[in-house]
């Protein structure tokens, strides 16, 4: 175990016992689908906090954060910071996912619809997209862990020392280019170099970390804690594991400032344009538009989360839902120290000092931590993967058990549902870990996140809020949204006849002058031996933009940056189009059905069980005994009306959010030199 220390080693392997211990503890009330799945709808504002911060701050988005700052600066922190504005909008959701009254979110579809194979259709695709989410927190346990245990120099084989000589003359090669003194011979080989690096071949360390065997040891500990003890297990162990994520969060900021000198080193080392939150002008940098283009598909795409429904199902009332947001707040701060740690990264590395931006968290903790301190930015780094991977494997297996296993053998009792949820966590833990074996780059990653689940969440939105939505629309929505943003952009580039077009594969230079793909996310020569030979793409191909060309939109001529917000602005917008013009020409349903949907969705939930029985008895009688409450009575719209906790809940968080930007802001600005601020 290069790299670590016995110490390091002894934290890690406390803190695994204590989880499984607390895992083994909660088995006791897992009997039943309700008390596996939802903590028997019981827990309460603590509990809340923690499943929500938990939840929300896994180390991806540490991990993420601090790789995209240190390749762009302050305006990387965009990709996550972005959510900040999204907590006024959690205050009023989370109300209506605990109304709903449903275990899973594929329930919402045969409530809403009757519509079976709506829901048994969810389920299968959630159960797919789970993969994405949980390869996603494998590879960033494992991008820290790998840069942290790396191989020494005389253990190199030759192919791994050349990897790294490759690199080091990249860099060297790259600033002379930048200067302007790189020797005329020398272009071709800062090519093939670049070309190389584009492809993952060179490196600035060497891991003596296997991935396969992190990715299954990962597994195995997060599914027999969960397996144990359900949604109790996880809502006790996000109180531990809140603590470290903290921890983590904290560590690499007073250890980088004292390594760098102090704060005001920050300003000696850091381009200036680098503390800039909004972006330089002229640059490449996160705008105003790229955010929101961001914020509209991380809204969208929130609604169709598997895991809403458990977390805000499991509260045992609706104040107790809504407390959840004080969780996410305390994330956007952990933002905030995100940052900060990726500006450390540039100021100790320099500006492309990483052959691999998405290990500078892992660099940072190897540069900065000793015995005992890199233990417990690993503890804490599994502590968040595994709060995360928890609630989304439950979400999983209760959508399984429920929506699938449930519609082909309806007899099944309560204790065989949960066994066989128990083996779904298994199963779907073990996919998990191939599908991060099968993953590239961060950028990659997050983008296929924020996207992958827009389909489901534009349906999820209108069904909450517009009565006139059929199933039928949300079938059309659901397969033309997934051909367009998913399927045909991912796989494009497996097409020989695309790949290696010329029109598609080809580059524009960046606002810096370096070639950038256009329609792919990688373009590289078909030779690398010959800089002549034709272009050919990989990865994501960008659907989004090659169709707004059609438009006049003219891709080639775009900045990178903003063809990603022209490809998110589609992305959000095309699934209500496709929803809305369906559903105006398809039957509506049973107006019965909707309108105890509805009159469901405005009952507040009950302080008591027998309180929450009465209510939803009357409702039943009088399903419309809440419409005076409407926003506009006599639409098919069910924007309600504010009441005093609405109101007054809202005014918070929006004013919370500006605190937290200009502490944001005041940050930077005291730690940037005087231009600029």
């Amino acid at each position: 175990m290069s790299g670590l220390h016995p110490l390091d080693i002894t934290i890690i392997v406390a803190y695994l016992v204590a989880v499984i211990y607390i895992g083994k503890r909660a088995a006791k009330g897992t009997g039943s689908e309700e008390g596996f799945f939802l903590a028997g709808r019981k827990l309460g504002k603590l509990y809340q906090f923690f499943l929500n911060f938990g939840n929300a701050t896994e180390p991806s988005g540490a991990v993420s954060t601090a790789s995209f700052v240190y390749q762009q600066g302050a305006p990387g922190c965009w990709l996550s910071f972005q959510t900040v504005f999204m907590n006024p909008y959690f205050w009023f959701m989370n109300v209506w996912f605990r109304r709903s009254r449903l275990t899973t979110l594929s329930d919402l579809f045969e409530d809403r619809f009757a519509s079976r194979s709506l829901s048994m259709f969810y389920a299968l695709f959630q159960i797919l997209v789970a993969c994405v989410f949980l390869g996603f927190g494998n590879v960033t346990a494992y991008k820290i862990a790998s840069s942290i245990v790396v191989k020494p120099e005389t253990a190199w084989s030759p192919t791994e020392a050349a990897a790294v000589q490759g690199y080091n003359d990249l860099k060297t090669l790259e600033k002379e280019a930048s200067a302007g003194t790189l020797p005329a011979e020398q272009k071709a080989r800062l090519t093939l170099l670049r070309d190389q690096n584009t492809k993952g071949e060179l490196h600035s360390y060497i891991t003596a970390l296997n991935d396969v065997t992190f990715y299954a040891l990962f597994a195995l500990v997060v599914g027999t804690y969960v397996v144990l003890g359900g949604m109790s297990a996880a809502a006790v162990n996000e109180g531990l594991q809140s603590v470290l994520i903290i921890v983590f969060s904290i560590l690499l900021i007073p250890t980088g400032l004292h390594a760098l000198g102090g704060w005001h080193a920050l300003s000696l080392k850091v381009p200036a344009k680098m503390f800039n939150l909004f972006g330089a002008a002229g640059s490449d940098q996160f705008s105003v538009v790229a955010l929101a283009a961001i914020l509209l598909v991380s809204i969208v795409q929130n609604a169709g989360l598997s895991h809403n429904m458990g977390i805000c199902g499991s509260a045992k009332n609706e104040f107790a839902a809504r407390s959840g947001v004080s969780g996410n707040y305390l994330k956007r701060v952990m933002i905030i120290l995100w940052t900060f740690a990726g500006l450390i990264a540039i100021g100790l590395f320099g500006v492309g000092g990483l052959s691999d931006p998405d290990a500078t968290w892992g660099a940072l903790s190897n540069r900065l931590l000793g015995p005992g301190l890199v233990g417990l930015m690993l503890a804490g780094v599994i502590a968040g993967t595994m709060s995360t991977l928890a609630a989304k494997a439950l979400a999983i297996s209760s959508l399984f058990v429920r929506n699938v296993y449930r519609q082909i053998w309806p007899d099944i009792n309560q204790k065989q549902g949960v066994f066989y949820a128990r083996c779904t966590i298994v199963a779907i833990l073990a996919l998990g870990a191939v599908s991060a074996w099968l993953m590239g780059n961060f950028l990659s990653i997050v983008n296929l996140v924020l996207t992958v689940n827009i389909p489901f969440g534009a349906a999820v939105l209108l069904i909450f809020f517009w009565r006139r939505v059929t199933a039928p629309a949300v079938w059309c929505c659901v397969i033309l949204s997934t051909f367009t943003i998913l399927i045909i952009p991912w796989n494009a580039g497996k097409l020989p006849s695309l790949a290696n077009s010329q029109t598609l594969a080809q580059m524009s230079p960046d606002s810096n002058g370096k070639p950038a793909a256009v329609y792919f996310a990688k373009v590289v020569h078909q030779d690398p031996d010959n800089l002549s030979s034709p272009f050919v793409g990989s990865g994501r191909f960008n659907l989004e933009c090659w169709l707004l060309d059609f438009a006049g939109f003219d891709s080639p001529q775009r900045t990178p940056n903003q063809r990603l917000t022209a490809q998110y602005f589609f992305d959000g917008f095309f699934p209500f189009a496709v929803l809305i013009l369906v559903s105006l020409v398809t039957k509506p349903t049973d107006p019965t059905r909707v309108a105890l949907f509805y009159g469901k969705m405005k009952t507040p939930v009950g302080d008591t069980p027998e309180l929450e029985a009465a209510g939803i008895a009357e409702t039943r009688r009088n399903p419309t005994r809440f419409d005076h409450t409407k926003l506009l009575p006599s639409s098919n719209w069910e924007f309600c009306k504010w009441d005093r906790e609405d109101t007054i809940g809202f005014i918070v968080c929006c004013a919370l959010t500006g605190v937290i930007i200009l502490l944001f802001l005041g940050a930077l600005s005291l730690a940037a030199p005087a231009a600029a601020v």
